[in-house]
């Protein structure tokens, strides 16, 4: 029986990465799919000179989901800024080795979570300028 999934992906959700809350975040994201119900919360902490020093998630959804948040998480730690914006969907997929067309939804919410997680960050940010 072949499960449409990538090593990788079974390797992610059976052994997920980076789970779990920040409880200072500097930059929270949450995102959701009303479709299939997947929702996933991203937690960034960020040092001064503007790189991503952690990332944890919370991820309520399928095998897919909780791969892609994991993924995205190892994918975005050590990053600068700049670098972790250049994150998208497809390269999630990419590096997870493919996802079956019909969760390919997921892929969408890792990136779009960090993204969100980084925004509230820039959003703070510019909050705290006088």
């Amino acid at each position: 029986m072949t499960t449409g999934y990538s090593d990788l992906v079974i390797e992610h959700f059976m052994n997920p990465r980076n789970v779990g809350t920040i409880e200072d975040a500097d930059g929270v994201g949450t995102v959701g799919n009303p479709v299939c119900g997947d929702m996933m919360t991203f937690y960034i902490k960020v040092d001064d000179a503007g790189r991503i020093t952690e990332v944890k998630y919370k991820t309520f959804g399928c095998g897919a989901a909780i791969a892609v948040s994991s993924i995205t998480s190892e994918m975005a730690l050590g990053k600068t800024l700049e670098e972790a914006r250049a994150i998208t969907n497809q390269l999630v997929a990419q590096e997870l080795g493919g996802l079956p067309p019909q969760k390919m939804h997921c892929s969408n919410l890792g990136a779009d979570a960090l993204q969100a997680a980084i925004a509230n960050y820039e959003e703070r940010q510019q909050a705290d300028e006088p």
